[in-house]
């Protein structure tokens, strides 16, 4: 990582969660920094996902493509029947 820009985080964990990360490095061969940025990655690329997820959800609602909540109640109720209804659209 030669001559890209860093900045230094700093928090504060619990004991129990300080010792997985050092397990894990250990495990791995790699150092507490890697994995804590590995998971901090993973975890910013699954938020910035719900997001978009959460605003395409919200678009569809504005553009009037819902189901109605009796529909779906209706449908999950047929699951355990010999007859399911089909999915509500």
């Amino acid at each position: 990582m030669a001559g890209t820009d860093t900045k230094v985080l700093t928090a504060h964990v619990p004991l129990a969660l300080a010792k997985k990360v050092d397990q894990m490095a250990g495990r791995l061969e790699r150092s507490r920094g890697w994995i804590v940025k590995q998971a901090l990655s993973a975890w910013l690329d699954q938020e910035e996902e719900r997001e978009r997820l959460t605003r395409e959800a919200l678009a569809d609602v504005d553009a009037g493509l819902v189901v109605d909540h009796q529909a779906v109640q209706a449908w999950a109720d047929s699951l355990s029947t010999e007859v399911p209804l089909p999915v509500p659209r």
